[in-house]
C-alpha cells in the first residue's frame, strides 16, 4: 500500500513563504501548522505572537461546528432530512416550516443574513424570539447565500435542544476535552482572552485614518462580543489543534465514519451570492457546513487546488484558511490577526496570499 509522506523540502518552502508575509510587513503575526496520519508535522508563529496564542477563527471554525452536528447525527439525534421547525418549534414563522436542516447546513436555507446582534444573542429566550421574527428572502434551495451567522445559531439551538448541553459547553466535554484540543474554544470569556491575538489594522498608510467597516469580522473585535460566543465565528483556537481537530475528524471513533464520509458529499454547487462585505463570489461546492474542493480544478472557498477532490474545509476573514485531505490524510492551517478596514481581505496580493499558501500546502504531499 503506498503511503503519503511530508516531503521536507516542500514544506521548508511552505514554511518560508508564510514567514515572508510577517518579514515584509504585510501582517503583524502568522500561525501555521501541518498534520499528517493523526500526528503534528509542523507548528510555526512568527510576529507578534506565540505557540500559546490562539486567533479567532471566523468562518473557518464552520468545521468545528460541522463537528458538532456530525457527532449529533452520529448518535442518532439528529435527522437532517427534517425541517429545523420541527425540533425548533419557534423558527416555524413567516413561511420558514418548511425548512430543512439540511438547507440550513447548506446555506440554502433563504434566511442568510437574518439578524442577532450583542446582547441579545447572549440570552436563549431572546435567540428564540429572533428566530421567530426572522423571514426568508428567497425559496429555500434556490440560491447559495452564506448564512454568516443565522445558520450557526439554529445549529446551537439544536444542540441545546437534543442533548440538553450548550454548544460551547458541548463541543469541549464531548469533542474537544476527549481529543485533548484544548485550545479551541466557543467564545472564550472576557478574562480567558490574554492570550487571544488582538484584530490589528494592515493595509493602511499610517497617515490615512482608515474607516472601519460596522459589518462583519470587525464586530468580535470587542472583547465582550467575542465572550458572547456566536457559534461559528467567535470560536478561538491555535493552528496545531485545529489541524488536529481536522485529523480527528478523518479518523477518531468519536464520530461513525459512514456519517463522516455521507457528511462530506457535495449537496450543493451553486454560485455563491450576496454576502455583504464579503469575498469574491466564486462557485461552491457544499457539504454539511463545510466546502468541499470537487474535481473541476476551480478554487473553492480558498481550497487547495494542489489536493484530491475530496479536500474539505473553508477559509474565513481576514485571510485564513484550514482543510483536510482525506486521499492523503494531510491537514493544514493557516492564522492571523492582520485585518483590513473591511475585516474581509480582497486585494489582489491578499488573495494570492490564501490561494498560494493553500496550494504550497497541499503540494507538500509526496507517495512513499
Amino acid at each position: 500500500m503506498t503511503r503519503s509522506t511530508v516531503d521536507s523540502a516542500r514544506l521548508d518552502v511552505l514554511l518560508r513563504r508564510i514567514k515572508l508575509e510577517v518579514e515584509t510587513g504585510a501582517l503583524p503575526s502568522v500561525q501555521t501548522a501541518v498534520a499528517l496520519d493523526g500526528e503534528l508535522i509542523a507548528f510555526e508563529t512568527w510576529g507578534d505572537a506565540d505557540p500559546s496564542t490562539r486567533y479567532v477563527l471566523q468562518s473557518a471554525g464552520r468545521p468545528i461546528v460541522a463537528g458538532v452536528v456530525w457527532k449529533l447525527i452520529s448518535d442518532g439525534l439528529l435527522d437532517v432530512s427534517r425541517t429545523v421547525a420541527s425540533y425548533i418549534p419557534e423558527f416555524a414563522t413567516n413561511g420558514k416550516d418548511a425548512v430543512t436542516v439540511e438547507q440550513t447546513l447548506t446555506h440554502v436555507g433563504g434566511f442568510p443574513l437574518a439578524p442577532l446582534a450583542y446582547p441579545q444573542m447572549c440570552e436563549r429566550s431572546r435567540r428564540l424570539e429572533a428566530f421567530s421574527k426572522w423571514r426568508l428572502t428567497y425559496e429555500p434551495g434556490t440560491r447559495l447565500e452564506f448564512h454568516l451567522t443565522s445558520a450557526a445559531w439554529v445549529v446551537a439551538e439544536l444542540c441545546e435542544r437534543l442533548t440538553g448541553h450548550p454548544i460551547d459547553e458541548y463541543l469541549r466535554t464531548e469533542l474537544t476535552g476527549p481529543l485533548g484540543l484544548d485550545s479551541i474554544e466557543i467564545g472564550p470569556s472576557v478574562a480567558a482572552q490574554s492570550n487571544v491575538a488582538p484584530f490589528t489594522l494592515v493595509g493602511v498608510e499610517p497617515d490615512n485614518q482608515a474607516e472601519i467597516s460596522p459589518w462583519g469580522p470587525w464586530y468580535l473585535a470587542r472583547p465582550e462580543v467575542l465572550a458572547a460566543g456566536e457559534p461559528s465565528h467567535s470560536i478561538v483556537s491555535n493552528a496545531a489543534d485545529l489541524t488536529l481537530w481536522y485529523q480527528a475528524l478523518m479518523g477518531s471513533s468519536l464520530w461513525r465514519r459512514d456519517v463522516v464520509e455521507d457528511a462530506l458529499k457535495i449537496r450543493v454547487t451553486l454560485p455563491v451570492e450576496g454576502e455583504r462585505g464579503g469575498t469574491r463570489s466564486v462557485p461552491g461546492n457544499v457539504a454539511l457546513f463545510v466546502a468541499v474542493a470537487g474535481d473541476d480544478g476551480i478554487q473553492r472557498a480558498f481550497l487547495p487546488v494542489t489536493g484530491s477532490p475530496s479536500t474539505f474545509g473553508h477559509g474565513g476573514a481576514p485571510s485564513q484558511v484550514a482543510f483536510a485531505d482525506p486521499e492523503t490524510g494531510l491537514s493544514f492551517a493557516f492564522l492571523t490577526n492582520g485585518y483590513p478596514d473591511t475585516g474581509y481581505e480582497q486585494t489582489r496580493a491578499g488573495l494570492n496570499r490564501i490561494l498560494n499558501i493553500g496550494n504550497l500546502a497541499a503540494d507538500c504531499i509526496v507517495s512513499g
